[in-house]
């Protein structure tokens, strides 16, 4: 039998009782770090098996095609994005990538233009002094108001070429007729933003810019009084649709202050609105159109012999 101590059993040379538990304080360690160095090395090869992925999922991640439609269906953020799509719609030589460039355009604008509304007053006098304050006087703020100046004009550019695209590979056709409705309201709604933007400065080019377009709405059918049939609907020029826009009979301070609702808050409310309907139905209507289905050649499956 080997010898003890005496003192619970601890064979005698083993040292005191201190250093053995620091001994497998110590084990304990390093066993916690190699198990974490495994972990670390499993998240970085495959994140979508952790729990933190899983938790936000809350599916089972299993390299099937149903639990990766469950995992897109059951997310805030992913069910927004169709399961499946075809590999060949989605090839920028195909859709040129304007769709979700304009998208991304106008939420640099409404993020630059969040901005500039804390240095704006939609005031007589008041609003050009605050334009030249900007890029005279704040940090990069010249920076900023040519950021939103020339992201507007780069968004109609873009709204214009997307729908080039779409006419282009016939993706107005059916079942897409709605979307296609969608997409020109939504084309409408962008000049107007450029158009009610142009007076916001209050300078010589909006002013004048902002009279040619609000005379031109006096010869709107039924709406305007130089319109057809506006006289026989009762359209005076203090009751018109030039009336409405202006807030007046001339371009004044009533005319600013409601370029800058509309401009600000009633247009870009009424824009997300259809693109939301947009996006919607793009997934609703089998995603983006594109060519006839391709497949590769490793893809290709031998027929089975009978």
């Amino acid at each position: 039998m080997p010898d003890t101590n005496g003192h619970n059993g601890t064979p005698a040379g083993d040292g005191p009782p201190g250093e053995s538990k620091l001994a497998a304080v110590l084990a304990e360690a390093k066993a916690v770090q190699a198990r974490a160095v495994e972990e670390l090395k499993t998240t970085v090869k495959a994140p979508a098996k952790t729990d933190v992925w899983k938790s936000i999922l809350r599916v089972k991640h299993d390299e099937t095609p149903r639990s990766r439609a469950l995992g897109v269906l059951s997310n805030v953020f992913l069910h927004l994005h169709p399961a499946k799509i075809n590999r060949d719609a989605v090839a920028y030589n195909y859709t040129w990538g304007m769709g979700g460039m304009t998208f991304y355009i106008y939420i640099t604008l409404v993020f630059t233009g969040a901005l500039l509304m804390f240095y704006y007053h939609p005031s007589k006098v008041i609003a050009f002094r605050d334009i030249l304050y900007l890029e005279n006087d704040v940090p990069f703020g010249k920076l900023l108001r040519n950021m939103h100046r020339w992201g507007a004009h780069l968004m109609v550019i873009m709204v214009e070429l997307h729908m080039f695209r779409v006419f282009l590979t016939g993706s107005y056709k059916k079942p897409r007729e709605f979307n296609w409705v969608v997409g020109v309201l939504l084309l409408v709604l962008t000049l107007l933003l450029s158009f009610t933007g142009y007076l916001l400065p209050d300078d010589q080019l909006g002013f004048w810019a902002v009279t040619v377009g609000t005379n031109m709405a006096r010869a709107t059918p039924l709406l305007g009084h130089d319109g057809p049939f506006g006289p026989q609907m009762g359209m005076t020029a203090f009751n018109d649709v030039r009336f409405g826009l202006l807030g007046g009979s001339i371009v004044d301070s009533n005319a600013l202050l409601r370029a800058y609702i509309w401009h600000c808050v009633a247009i870009p409310i009424i824009a997300s609105l259809f693109m939301i309907v947009h996006f919607w139905r793009v997934r609703k209507d089998g995603g983006i159109s594109g060519p006839a289905p391709m497949m590769l050649e490793s893809e290709i499956k031998e027929p089975k012999k009978v």
